[in-house]
């Protein structure tokens, strides 16, 4: 692994304390760069930026330290994926004794006040907890993708608090939730210390719903703060959210995290849920004769389906994903999926 150009915190006033920013990149050269403007436009006097780059092959890494040759730029020489090129700058922020750690996207713009607004929210929960920011569509700067994420046991899935809505008052308190997403994540050093690193099972998604929830079990509640503000060109790392790639991560990491998190009969409803995409005559609660009836009447009209079905490329991917899932194979995907979404 090389590491290039010393770390340059931009001040050391010691009685702000120092936080890491961890700025995943691959081949994301002009999102990667807009961020960084924004991160040094932050109104904070201590803190250090560190670009994880991820094997890129564009030339992000040489515009980089061209730009902003005072941030920190570690090159892992592979794609590691999400939670393994932030465990990368974690590790680093670690053993660097910085006292806090901001997870941020590539993708995304920050407000100045970002900073002040985490520690300000912190006074308010001495015992620690995991920060979150109100987040926008890039694209349309008042409309919210995100204020915090929430599990829905009906639909065995998580929401966006708030997506697709204006911000108005409703929005302009704390929001205890049930994850924060990676997109911009904050927490103590001693969070991360107590919590350990992401889980490099999921490689993409879920990977924050599922440090958020080890670290609930330790006591450290999820909270989005609303004075914490950022703005986020959505999924452009997934080519779209509804891309073959995305899908792909979002189905299999959910049964994942499913495996992890829920109880079993939890588990088995999810499981259900995700396999009506194989099995759309089916209902979970389909029970005895039903299921008979059905499987003697409806396998035509599957079969035509499955016809259509398997000319979408999402729907492929979301296959090969629950396939993976049940074969227990985690970490990247596999190159059909990368082929798909190129497609």
């Amino acid at each position: 692994m090389a590491e290039q150009t010393p770390l340059l915190a931009v001040s050391n006033v010691m009685k702000h304390p120092k936080v890491a920013i961890i700025i995943l990149n691959w081949n994301g050269r002009d999102d990667t760069l807009a961020c960084l403007e924004s991160v040094f436009r932050i109104d904070y006097p201590n803190y250090g930026v560190i670009v994880v780059d991820n094997g890129s092959s564009d030339d992000s890494v040489p515009a980089i330290h061209q730009r902003f040759p005072q941030a920190r730029v570690i090159e892992t020489g592979e794609n590691l994926g999400y939670a393994g090129g932030n465990n990368v700058g974690i590790k680093y922020a670690l053993e660097n004794n910085f006292d806090a750690i901001l997870l941020l996207n590539n993708d995304t713009i920050v407000d100045k006040n970002v900073l002040n607004a985490f520690f300000s929210a912190l006074s308010r929960y001495p015992e620690g907890a995991i920060l979150g920011a109100k987040i926008y569509y890039h694209s349309q700067p008042h409309t919210l993708w995100f204020a915090g994420g929430k599990w829905v046991r009906e639909t065995m899935d998580f929401i966006h608090i708030g997506q697709n809505q204006e911000d108005d008052r409703k929005f302009s308190r704390d929001i205890v939730c049930d994850y924060i997403t990676g997109c911009a994540l904050f927490a103590s050093a001693q969070v991360f210390r107590r919590v350990g690193l992401l889980d490099e099972d999921f490689f993409l998604t879920y990977e924050e719903t599922d440090w958020c929830y080890r670290a609930k079990e330790l006591g450290y509640p999820s909270i989005c703060i609303p004075e914490a503000k950022v703005w986020h060109k959505v999924s452009a790392s997934f080519g779209g959210e509804y891309s073959p790639l995305s899908r792909y991560f979002l189905t299999r990491n959910r049964l994942l995290w499913g495996k992890k998190h829920l109880p079993p009969p939890s588990r088995f409803y999810l499981q259900l849920k995700v396999l009506k995409k194989m099995l759309p005559m089916f209902s979970p609660t389909d029970e005895g004769i039903a299921i008979y009836r059905k499987l003697l009447w409806g396998t035509a009209t599957w079969i035509r389906q499955f016809k259509r079905n398997i000319h979408d490329s999402a729907w492929i991917a979301e296959t090969i994903g629950i396939r993976d899932y049940y074969l227990r194979r985690y970490g990247n995907c596999p190159p059909v999926i990368r082929k798909l979404n190129q497609s």
